[in-house]
């Protein structure tokens, strides 16, 4: 695989597989070569937007093409389980979109299948690995340039305004505030201060289609380091993550997307970070797929399985405490 492009399979023809492609136009050593959708006209047509070879009217005739290297998983979260676990059962490396399932049970279901294959898979959190994020990642908590995390504040707070029959707000296909903004801010908290916080706590209230429309989330490590955390749907707000040390602060704005922050060092003049991205952001989280690949590796050392897991089991915990399931689980 070192000297070749590395062919990628399109599992869905949703927005985000759109964005994921038009990423993926800028890395040299990818290549879309097939998609796969549930029929063969949105296939082809998702196919001809970006000059694909292959185009299938099922997944199971994606994840079966020999020549496909790894997987992109584009669709609802409530299938993102079953997908990953075709594409493992036919030998293929994954990249699967966040959230990575509905609940735990299932992530470890796959991290299970793929270890026990050897095959890569891992959780599509694009903002790890874009260059902002992983400069103040390395400023933050290696050089340790704001002193000791002491309190994280993170808000992923928009208004959707989509019809209720969207994915968004359907049970049925496990939307709600959780899957789709509280991985946002769980999953950027966790990469500073750990997955493994020692006391959680959850609120939410429930909108009129029954899913979570906000959430708070509050979480206290071992250290006492304390993060506040909201997400919300239908509510105006912000996007913004804040970093508190004992000898300085971080500032990241529209920390999803980020490509720019500030940080505020004790008795030191602001450094402000501007690293524009390649093309929309999401070319990062393809580039560490393809370097694990070249590798040799099974999980990415940014974004392990296990890290993923535990945030699942995170958001279980909230689920648990709002006395709220989907329909469909266990």
């Amino acid at each position: 695989m070192s000297n070749k492009k590395i062919k990628w399979g399109i599992l869905g023809t949703g927005w985000i597989a759109d964005k994921f492609c038009t990423a993926l136009t800028a890395c040299e050593d990818a290549e879309i070569y097939a998609v796969g959708s549930r029929t063969q006209e949105t296939a082809d047509q998702f196919a001809k937007r970006f000059s694909i070879p292959k185009a299938y009217p099922t997944y199971e005739a994606l994840a079966s093409d020999p020549d496909v290297d790894v997987i992109y998983i584009a669709t609802p979260h409530r299938l993102h389980y079953e997908n990953a676990l075709l594409c493992l059962q036919h030998g293929k490396a994954v990249l699967n979109e966040k959230a990575f399932t509905v609940n735990a049970k299932q992530a470890r279901e796959i991290k299970a299948l793929a270890e026990e294959k050897n095959l890569f898979v891992m959780e599509a959190f694009w903002p790890r690995f874009q260059p902002v994020n992983r400069e103040v990642y390395r400023l933050v908590n290696e050089d340790h340039l704001i002193g000791d995390i002491k309190m994280m504040k993170v808000d992923f707070v928009k208004v959707e305004d989509w019809p209720d029959e969207h994915r968004i707000y359907n049970i049925n296909l496990a939307g709600g505030t959780m899957l789709d903004l509280g991985i946002y801010v769980l999953s950027y908290t966790a990469r500073f201060l750990g997955a493994d916080p020692s006391e959680v706590h959850s609120v939410a209230s429930m909108g009129h289609t029954n899913v979570d429309d906000q959430t708070a989330i509050l979480l206290k490590y071992p250290n006492n380091a304390i993060a506040i955390l909201a997400a919300a749907l239908r509510t105006k707000g912000s996007d913004d993550a804040y970093i508190y040390g004992s000898k300085g602060y971080v500032h990241i704005p529209h920390f999803w997307g980020a490509d720019e922050a500030t940080i505020y060092p004790e008795g030191a003049d602001p450094i402000h970070l501007h690293m524009p991205f390649i093309k929309n952001g999401y070319e990062y989280e393809a580039m560490e797929v393809m370097e694990c690949l070249r590798a040799g590796k099974t999980q990415s050392d940014i974004m392990p399985l296990d890290e993923t897991v535990k945030l699942m089991e995170i958001m279980d915990s909230c689920r648990y405490s709002w006395n709220f399931k989907y329909p469909f689980e266990d």
